[in-house]
C-alpha cells in the first residue's frame, strides 16, 4: 500500500530550483509573496514578526507556505495521534521545499460534544475557510477523520479555493473482549441490549468498555468516520489508499509525510479543489459509498460538500446510485470484518478496482493523476473482505430514499443493515416529542407495545434537536428486548451513528419542528413503509391532516443569542445538506483575496 502512495510523485524531491523549472507557478506567483515579498512598511511588519519566532528569510522566501490545519485536542481520542503526526507532515513539507505552519482548528470530538457535533460542523467549516483566506498561505494539509471533521475541513477548503490535501486520521485497531472481536458503536448497541435484557453482568460491561476502543483513531466499523474518509479518497482529495490505514500502523506515519511532500507540488501546479471536485468526482464518491455499505450520514455531508463545490447534489443522486451493490464486508452491513481487515485486504483502491465499470476513471485527484491511473493494478488480498460485484454482501444497495405524505422531501433507510422482513411493513405508531420522555417510556415493563409497532421520535432535526443529533437508532422497548426482539421499525427526523444498524428511517424532511408532516402524526396512526416502492405514508385522511395542521402551534426558538441563534436562522434541511444558506456557492458573489495594506 505504501508503495502505491509513494508512486504518485509527479517529480523527484529536489531543490526548490529543480521544482520550479517544471511547474507553471514561479515564486513570484505565490500567494504568500503578497505578504512577504514587497519592499514596503506592511511587508516589513510581516517579515519582522515571523523572524520574531526564530525563522529566517531563507525559511519562507520563494517557498510555498503550507498551512497544516490540525483538529487535534486533548479530548478528541480519534485525533490523539495528530499531536505527533503533525511533525511527520511538517517533515514532508520541508523535504519538498515548503514552509509549514500549523494552524489549530476547532476539534469536534464526536462522543463528547453535546447536543451533537453536527451543530458545529458548519462552524468548523467556517473556521477552516477563514483561516486559509486570512493567512499568508499557499496551500493546506487538512488533518481530520472524526465524523464531522472530514466534511467540515473539505467544505471550508473548497470555499477557500487553495490547493489542499486531506490526511485521514485512520481507524483504530479492532476491539477485543473475552476473545471476541468488538466493533466500535455496532457492538455497543448489540451488547447494551443484552445488558438491558439481563444477560451481561456489570463486570462484563466494564470489560467491554475497556476493550472496545484500544488505540488512537476513529471507529473501525463502517461508521460515518470511515465512510467520509473513503468518500474523501474517492472524490480525489487524499493520497491513494490513505483512507483506511489504521491509525497506529507505520504506514500512517509515512502517508502523513508523503502528504506533506505532495501538497508542495500541488501548490506549484495550482491543483485546487475546484479542479478535482467535479460532478463526476462526486458521482464516483457516491457510488463508492454505496459499495462500502456507507453510513446514512454520508447523504447529508456529501450534499453539503457538493453544493460548496458548485454542484447541485441531492437525494436523487443517491437513489440513482442505489443499484451499486455492497461489496465491502465490513460491519455493520457486513457480518464479520472491520476496517483493519479492509485495509490489509487491499483497501479502497482494491474496492474501486472491483467496480471500475461504475466509476469515471478520468477524474483528476490530488496525486496529479487520474483515478484510473491511481488504482491500476490494485489487487484484492482477501476476497471475503472485499467482494466482487457478482458475489456481493448485499445486492440491492446500501441506502434507499423514501418519499410519501410523511416525508415529502424524503427520508433515508439503510436496508443492508436491518432485518429484511421490516422492509415492507405497516403498523401503529408510538409517537414521542422528545428523547428523555421516549427513553423513560420505552424502559417501562408495562408498556403497551408489540413488535409490529412503529416508534416515532420527532423534534430531533436540524432545528428541533437542535443540530440533528444521532438519536435515530431509537431503543427497542425493554419489554420486547427481554422477549428476544432485536429489530423493529423506527422513524425520526434525527440522524443515527453510522456504526448503528436496524430498521431505522431517518432524516425525515421537512422536520417536525418547522411543521413537517411528522409533527401531525399521533400515537395509534398507521404508518406504511415499502422500501422496494420507496414509499412511506401516514394512513390518515387528507381532511384529518388538514384539521391537525390548523391546530398545530409552532414551538419557540431553541436559541435567543450567539452561534445557536445564527444556526437557527440559516440552517438548511436534511435533504439540502444542513449547510448554512449563506455559505453555499450560489448565495452571493465569491469572496476575493484579502487586501494587504
Amino acid at each position: 500500500m505504501i508503495a502505491r502512495m509513494l508512486s504518485i510523485r509527479t517529480r523527484p524531491i529536489g531543490t526548490l530550483q529543480d521544482m520550479t523549472t517544471t511547474t507553471r507557478k514561479s515564486p513570484a506567483d505565490l500567494r504568500s509573496a503578497r505578504w512577504f515579498a514587497p519592499d514596503d512598511l506592511r511587508a516589513f511588519g510581516h517579515r519582522s514578526r515571523i523572524m520574531q519566532m526564530g525563522y529566517a528569510p531563507s525559511d519562507w522566501a520563494g517557498r510555498p507556505v503550507i498551512a497544516i490545519v490540525n483538529t487535534w485536542s486533548d479530548i478528541n481520542p480519534c485525533h490523539a495521534h495528530f499531536k505527533h503526526r503533525v511533525e511527520d507532515v511538517k517533515r514532508g513539507i520541508l523535504q519538498a521545499g515548503g514552509f509549514p505552519l500549523e494552524l489549530p482548528a476547532l476539534s469536534l470530538a464526536e462522543i463528547f460534544v453535546k447536543p451533537t457535533t453536527m451543530l458545529y460542523r458548519n462552524m468548523l467549516a467556517m473556521d477552516v475557510e477563514e483561516l486559509l483566506r486570512s493567512h499568508p498561505v499557499d496551500g493546506a494539509v487538512l488533518m481530520g477523520g472524526c465524523d464531522k471533521t472530514t466534511p467540515a475541513l473539505l467544505m471550508g477548503a473548497t470555499s477557500a479555493g487553495l490547493p489542499s490535501i486531506f490526511v485521514p486520521a485512520g481507524p483504530m485497531l479492532r476491539g477485543n473482549w473475552q476473545g471476541r472481536v468488538l466493533g466500535s458503536g455496532s457492538d455497543v448497541w448489540k451488547y447494551w441490549d443484552e445488558r438491558r435484557a439481563g444477560n451481561i453482568s456489570g463486570e462484563d460491561w466494564v470489560n467491554i468498555e475497556a476493550g472496545i476502543a484500544r488505540s488512537d483513531g476513529h471507529c473501525m466499523t463502517m461508521g460515518t468516520a470511515s465512510t467520509m474518509t473513503a468518500i474523501a479518497e474517492a472524490i480525489g482529495m487524499t493520497l491513494t489508499g490513505a483512507s483506511s490505514i489504521p491509525a497506529p500502523d507505520a504506514n500512517h506515519i509515512r502517508m502523513c509525510a508523503e502528504a506533506g511532500r505532495r501538497i508542495v507540488g500541488m501548490v506549484w501546479e495550482d491543483l485546487t479543489p475546484a479542479r478535482i471536485q467535479t460532478r463526476a468526482a462526486f458521482g464516483n464518491a457516491i457510488r463508492v459509498a454505496m459499495a462500502m455499505g456507507c453510513s446514512t450520514n454520508a447523504i447529508i455531508h456529501v450534499i453539503a460538500q457538493g453544493r460548496r463545490a458548485g454542484h447541485d447534489i441531492g437525494l436523487a443522486d443517491f437513489e440513482a446510485a442505489s443499484r451499486v451493490p455492497v461489496i465491502a464486508n465490513v460491519r455493520p452491513s457486513g457480518d464479520k470484518y472491520l476496517m483493519e481487515d479492509f485495509f490489509y485486504a487491499g483497501g479502497l483502491p482494491a474496492l474501486m478496482s472491483q467496480m471500475q465499470g461504475h466509476l469515471d476513471l478520468s477524474a483528476l485527484t490530488v496525486t496529479g493523476k487520474t483515478l484510473g491511473e491511481n488504482i491500476a493494478g490494485a489487487a484484492v488480498f482477501n476476497p471475503d473482505v472485499i467482494r466482487s460485484l457478482d458475489n456481493p454482501v448485499y445486492a440491492s444497495g446500501a441506502l434507499a430514499v423514501l418519499k410519501g405524505n410523511l416525508a415529502p422531501d424524503g427520508c433515508v433507510i439503510k436496508p443492508s443493515a436491518c432485518a429484511q422482513h421490516l422492509l415492507k411493513h405497516s403498523g401503529p405508531a408510538l409517537v414521542f416529542d422528545d428523547y428523555p420522555t421516549m427513553k423513560a417510556t420505552l424502559d417501562r415493563d408495562d408498556l403497551d407495545v408489540t413488535p409490529d409497532h412503529i416508534i416515532v421520535l420527532r423534534n430531533a432535526g436540524p432545528q428541533g434537536g437542535p443540530g440533528m443529533p444521532e438519536w435515530g437508532m431509537l431503543p427497542i422497548p425493554k419489554k420486547l428486548v427481554k422477549q428476544g426482539v432485536r429489530d423493529m421499525l423506527r422513524i425520526s427526523d434525527a440522524r443515527m451513528s453510522g456504526t448503528s444498524y436496524g430498521a431505522c428511517i431517518l432524516h425525515v424532511a421537512p422536520e417536525a419542528y418547522i411543521g413537517g408532516p411528522l409533527a401531525l402524526a399521533r400515537t395509534g396512526d398507521v404508518i406504511a413503509v415499502d422500501v422496494a416502492k420507496r414509499s412511506i405514508d401516514l394512513r390518515v385522511s387528507a381532511a384529518e391532516l388538514a384539521a391537525r395542521r390548523a391546530a398545530w402551534t409552532p414551538p419557540p426558538p431553541r436559541f435567543e443569542r450567539g452561534y445557536g441563534w445564527m444556526f437557527a436562522r440559516h440552517i438548511r434541511q436534511a435533504h439540502e445538506g444542513c449547510d448554512f444558506d449563506f455559505l453555499q456557492s450560489d448565495f452571493g458573489k465569491a469572496v476575493g483575496e484579502p487586501v494587504i495594506y
